[in-house]
């Protein structure tokens, strides 16, 4: 038997589950680091998904608590693309991957983990990210703590944000 140690998940297993919606939740706290929110503008803001496919992985989220783009005015889904491709900036210049996955999941049958409010997940790829690892042990290997990851990306969403 082969042994994978992940004591970061413990914390997520032992937890308190939220009630309310998470992302409904998050952006009304005060607290962007420990919630791993790295932007903030009039109709989104962009957070670090806490168990990533890959380093780097964001999700870009409206305030408005929609499953899909019913209820989302025009300016809020103008800002939604606005701000992905601001993210993928933000990607590009700190962690300079080669490649991104972009996608909406609406629905639990088509992957939604939280499917009562929808948003964009941004994940960055490289050569080989995918590994050995994935293909036979099922197993994703996350290389990087993410809070250094968020240390990384925050101060290039704040320059890239004071140069527009």
């Amino acid at each position: 038997m082969k042994t994978l140690w992940a004591p970061w998940r413990m914390e997520y297993i032992l937890s308190e589950k939220d009630k309310e919606c998470l992302f409904c939740v998050r952006h009304k706290e005060n607290n962007d680091r420990d919630n791993l929110i790295l932007h903030r503008s009039e109709h989104v803001y962009v957070i670090m998904n806490k168990y990533p496919y890959n380093n780097g992985h964001l999700m870009v989220v409206p305030y408005f608590h929609t499953s899909s783009f019913d209820g989302l005015p025009d300016t809020a889904l103008s800002e939604l693309m606005k701000i992905t491709k601001y993210s993928v900036e933000c990607l590009r210049k700190a962690l300079n991957p080669e490649g991104f996955n972009i996608g909406i999941n609406f629905g639990e049958v088509a992957g939604a983990g939280i499917e009562e409010h929808m948003h964009i997940h941004i994940v960055p790829r490289w050569a080989g990210d995918a590994s050995f690892m994935t293909v036979l042990g099922e197993v994703r290997v996350i290389p990087e703590h993410i809070l250094e990851t968020y240390d990384k990306l925050h101060p290039v969403f704040n320059a890239l944000e004071n140069l527009r």
